[in-house]
C-alpha cells in the first residue's frame, strides 16, 4: 500500500471523526450567523412571513435610535464594570485557595464559592430582586446601620439599578472563573517558587514574575470568555428590570434584540441588525484583549 493511499485513507477517517462536530457547527453556528446577516438587510414580518430586501436601511436606522445608543453605553459600562472586578476577585480567591494546607477546608471553600455558578440564573435574579426591594434585606441592614439607601428599592432608582445588577453578576460569576484560575495555578511547577525563595524573592516578586506570566493563557481565556458573556447580558435585565426603571436605564444590546424581535411584528430584521452589531463588538473586544495581554503582562521567559 502506497504512502499516498494511506494518507488519503487517514484523511477520510479524519473527516468521519469530525463529521458530527462539523454538522453541528454548520447547522447551529454558521447557518444562523449567515441567516442573521441576511435578515439584518431585510424587512421581515412575523405575521405574514414575508421578507423584503432593504439593504443597509436597518443599520442606518440604528444611528438615529437613541435607545440603541443607550443600550450600547449600558452594555459597555456593564462589561467594563464587571469583567475587571470578577477577574480580580477570582484571581485573589484562587491564590488564597491554592495556598491552603488543609485539603478538606480548601475543598469546602471551592464548593461554596462555585455554588452560585450552578444555580439557575433566573432563580438568583429573583432572589436578588427581593434582596434589592424596598423592604428587602439590603435596605433593612442599611437602616440598622444608619447608611443612606434608596427608599423605593435599589432596582427602582435610575442611579443604582444598573450597578445593582452588575454587583449580582460579579457575585455569581466569580466562583466559576476562580476554578479556572485555580486550575491554571496548579499547573505552575512548585520548583520555580522554591528557587525564587532561595534567591531571596519576596512573595510579591514571585507573584509578579512567576505567577502572572505563567498564568497569562488562563487569564486571557477568563477575560475573553467573561467579556463575551457580559456583552451578551440579557437574563438579569429581563428578570429584574425589563430595561427600567426609566426607559433605557438598564437596557442592553441583547435585550434590545429580544424587544425588537418578539415585541414587534415587523422588528425581526432590525433586531438582526442589532445582533450583528453585538457580534462585531464581541469580535473587536476579543481581538483587543488578546493584543493587550501580549503587552501588559510580562513574559516569564524574558525575565529568567
Amino acid at each position: 500500500m502506497s504512502e499516498r493511499h494511506i494518507a488519503r485513507q487517514q484523511y477520510r477517517y479524519g473527516l468521519v471523526l469530525i463529521a458530527p462536530w462539523l454538522v453541528t457547527f454548520v447547522v447551529f453556528w454558521l447557518y444562523p450567523l449567515v441567516e442573521a446577516f441576511w435578515l439584518s438587510m431585510s424587512a421581515y414580518s412575523t405575521l405574514t412571513g414575508q421578507r423584503q430586501w432593504i439593504g443597509l436601511t436597518n443599520f442606518a436606522a440604528l444611528f438615529d435610535d437613541q435607545l440603541v445608543w443607550r443600550a450600547l453605553i449600558n452594555t459597555v459600562v456593564f462589561t467594563v464594570g464587571t469583567v475587571p472586578a470578577t477577574t480580580a476577585a477570582a484571581l485573589a480567591l484562587a491564590v488564597m485557595l491554592d495556598r491552603f494546607t488543609s485539603r478538606w477546608l480548601g475543598s469546602v471553600l471551592r464548593a461554596a464559592y462555585f455554588l452560585p455558578t450552578v444555580t439557575s440564573l433566573v432563580v438568583v435574579a429573583l432572589v436578588f430582586t427581593n434582596l434589592y426591594a424596598r423592604d428587602g434585606y439590603l435596605n433593612a441592614v442599611c437602616r440598622m446601620l444608619g447608611l443612606p439607601h434608596p427608599e423605593r428599592g435599589w432596582l427602582l432608582e435610575p442611579t443604582t439599578a444598573l450597578g445593582s445588577i452588575m454587583a449580582m453578576d460579579v457575585w455569581m460569576a466569580t466562583g466559576y472563573y476562580m476554578v479556572i484560575v485555580l486550575a491554571g495555578l496548579q499547573t505552575i511547577p512548585r520548583q520555580l517558587y522554591e528557587a525564587a525563595t532561595l534567591s531571596g524573592a519576596t512573595a510579591w516578586q514571585q507573584f509578579r514574575w512567576i505567577t502572572l506570566p505563567l498564568l497569562k493563557p488562563t487569564l486571557l481565556f477568563v477575560l475573553v470568555m467573561n467579556t463575551i458573556k457580559s456583552l451578551q447580558v440579557f437574563v438579569e435585565v429581563y428578570v429584574m428590570t425589563r430595561g427600567g426603571p426609566l426607559e433605557g436605564t438598564t437596557t442592553t444590546l441583547v435585550y434590545e434584540v429580544y424587544r425588537n424581535a418578539f415585541e414587534r411584528t415587523d422588528g425581526m430584521g432590525y433586531a438582526a441588525a442589532i445582533a450583528v452589531v453585538v457580534f462585531v463588538v464581541i469580535v473587536a473586544a476579543s481581538w483587543g484583549q488578546m493584543r493587550l495581554m501580549r503587552t501588559v503582562l510580562p513574559s516569564y521567559r524574558a525575565q529568567r
